[in-house]
């Protein structure tokens, strides 16, 4: 099968003259869920904000070669973006927030009301709709920014470490929750952090990109199988992987 999104050659030069990503190959296939995984400054959220379409590239180009016919005139699939910062407005209520795209998108209350009750209840946030944002833990309005990127039913999501600012025990049952949501729904999910951590244990394939101007240099499959849990985190499957990882992306920072 032809991948969802193909990337060939893609470069973003800013107008400042600042090459942050150089001559990406990447082939993402539908399903999958895809890590990019590297230091600060590499060019990660260049790279999915060009997926996105936020963010021309200056050289090469994105294709969507898995898209149905019908749908490859609009560029890209339907897609939700889950930024490292919830971007929530605070005098609103947690259904305010998620109906947002939908508004955008013209759909009339009534139709919107049974996407955002389906959505809340996805992430957990069942009895806080009419909750305002700013009332919230960080936690919780992490879930209503993931709530309001899935109530348009997306194809590919995109996440741009959305949990690097959260507590240890609360980033752990995010990241279950968010494995739970992949494989009841089927994404296909890129995922940006900078821990090996993180990437090893959400990832069935981490990429491994080299510092400023950001390049992939290693594609590393996960074998481990889903679905993963604490139990995994404390294996010697998942800690050999870690090394794995964590071998690249020494070798990636010091190339």
């Amino acid at each position: 099968m032809d991948p969802l999104v193909r990337l060939t050659g893609v470069a973003k030069r800013f107008p400042n003259g600042t090459l942050a990503v150089d001559r990406v190959e990447l082939a993402i296939p539908a399903g999958s869920f895809v890590t990019l995984l590297g230091p600060s400054g590499c060019g990660k959220s260049t790279v999915l904000r060009m997926i996105a379409g936020l963010v021309e590239p200056t050289a090469g180009r994105i294709d969507w070669p898995g898209l149905p016919e019908a749908e490859r005139l609009g560029g890209h699939p339907e897609l939700g973006f889950v930024f490292q910062e919830p971007t929530l407005m605070p005098w609103a209520s947690v259904a305010d927030n998620i109906r947002l795209p939908l508004r955008v998108a013209g759909l009339s209350k009534a139709e919107a009301e049974p996407r955002i009750a389906e959505a809340i209840a996805m992430v957990g946030l069942e009895g806080f709709a009419h909750a305002f944002s700013r009332e919230l833990s960080g936690g919780m309005k992490m879930r209503v920014s993931i709530a309001r990127a899935l109530v348009t039913r997306p194809k590919l999501l995109l996440m741009d470490e959305p949990f690097a600012a959260l507590d240890e025990i609360t980033r752990f049952k995010l990241n279950n929750d968010l494995l739970g949501l992949w494989r009841q729904l089927k994404w296909t999910v890129v995922f940006v952090t900078h821990s090996v951590f993180e990437s090893v244990y959400l990832s069935n394939r981490i990429l491994v990109m080299s510092a400023r101007p950001g390049r992939i240099v290693d594609d590393l499959p996960i074998d481990a199988p889903y679905p993963r849990d604490d139990g995994f985190r404390v294996s010697d499957a998942y800690g050999d992987l870690c090394r794995v990882v964590s071998r690249s992306l020494h070798h990636a920072i010091a190339a």
